[in-house]
């Protein structure tokens, strides 16, 4: 288990240690969610959208031709609602 003692700033700033920020993958730039249990505080990486798509294992496939019809269609149907309305 790595762990580290980090001193709060005055303006309640805390810094990540590079080994730990290594060894979960934060970098600069990339978020977090934090979370209070009790008295502790759960620090936990966001996934970007975009890296996590390139990593999971993919369940089927999709030309950019078939993906540009959808989304031509999918506004079409937002923009014909939206006009509904008005």
């Amino acid at each position: 288990m790595l762990e580290a003692k980090v001193r709060v700033s005055k303006k309640n700033t805390i810094y990540i240690p590079k080994a730990i920020s290594e060894a979960v993958g934060i970098s600069e730039g990339d978020y977090v969610i934090l979370r209070v249990d009790g008295n502790r505080i759960i620090i936990e990486r966001v996934e970007d959208p975009f890296e996590y798509a390139l990593k999971v294992k993919k369940f089927a496939e999709v030309t950019f031709e078939e993906f540009e019809r959808e989304s031509e269609e999918m506004q079409d149907e937002y923009w014909s609602k939206a006009s509904d309305t008005s």
